[in-house]
């Protein structure tokens, strides 16, 4: 008798690389999955939409929308199933976009701290896209909407308290920018900013989580400072069957890359997710 998983299709953040994750990949392998992971258009080894080798640009995020959907049908079109969806951070918005607009139905999606909202000032979500908008008309849409560093391409001294309490997968990190350097990202362009306002604001749009039918599980952190915990929570709520995995001030936004409790509190509870609601399948041999 031999176990069948099923597959999984990893896609990363803004300004990531699924190199970072190569952990959790092979872990989920060993558990049987096979495993698949891209990056977006626009990122890692995939050049730039910009006008720089390192702004994050696109012009609307419909782009990485059709991107994904391509993506998933080829990809389960040569995979078996169950087919699961995980996103983390940005591409966690995108995945849960394109279930709730039915451009894909995966058996099961897992949210990474998904950008459903940014951190920032308090202001609605229309208010946020205006002041936006509003810069995007003042200026080059593609210019950097945030200051880096005060070394151009040199990673800010406080970036690791944003992402991880780990400072040896940190290093990673680090170590893959500068082996590759093609995948170093910095800023978003104030474009992007714009357009991902715009993304969240047509996610919580009426009845839209509420008409997802699939199982979901977020996994999120109430100390994440990049995105809104309480805009996942929000559309936790508004999912039918989605269940929400709540950390505190001992995980920072990269819940997969945390020092270990932390990290292995969130694939515990991704594998548990998994075994309910995409169990194996017991395929038997021929006699």
């Amino acid at each position: 008798m031999v176990e069948t998983r099923g597959s999984i299709l990893f896609m990363p953040g803004r300004g990531d690389f699924y190199e970072k994750y190569l952990e959790s990949l092979e872990q989920w392998h060993r558990q049987g999955w096979r495993v698949t992971a891209a990056d977006w258009r626009g990122q890692a080894g995939s050049g730039r939409l910009g006008k720089d080798a390192v702004t994050g640009h696109i012009d609307d995020f419909s782009i990485w929308i059709d991107d994904l959907a391509a993506l998933w049908r080829e990809w389960c079109a040569g995979t078996d199933g169950p087919h699961i969806l995980i996103g983390h951070s940005m591409g966690g918005h995108l995945a849960l976009r394109a279930v709730a607009e039915r451009r894909l139905r995966p058996d099961a999606l897992v949210l990474s701290a998904p950008m459903l909202g940014m951190a920032g000032p308090p202001l609605p979500l229309p208010a946020l896209q205006f002041v936006a908008k509003l810069m995007t008309l003042l200026g080059d849409p593609a210019r950097q909407a945030w200051k880096w560093s005060e070394k151009p391409g040199e990673v800010p001294a406080a970036r690791a308290n944003l992402l991880t309490h780990d400072p040896e997968r940190y290093a990673d990190e680090l170590w893959w920018r500068d082996a590759r350097p093609e995948l170093v990202m910095g800023p978003g362009s104030w474009r992007w900013v714009e357009r991902a306002y715009a993304s969240c604001r047509k996610i919580f749009s009426d009845s839209l989580l509420e008409a997802i039918d699939i199982p979901v599980l977020a996994i999120a952190t109430t100390s994440d400072k990049l995105v809104r915990f309480s805009a996942i929570e929000q559309a936790c709520r508004r999912i039918p069957n989605a269940e929400l995995a709540r950390f505190g001030p001992d995980a920072h936004h990269e819940i997969l890359r945390e020092v270990d409790e932390q990290r292995d509190r969130a694939m515990v509870a991704i594998r548990e997710f998994l075994d309910r609601v995409a169990p194996p399948e017991q395929v038997r041999g021929d006699p």
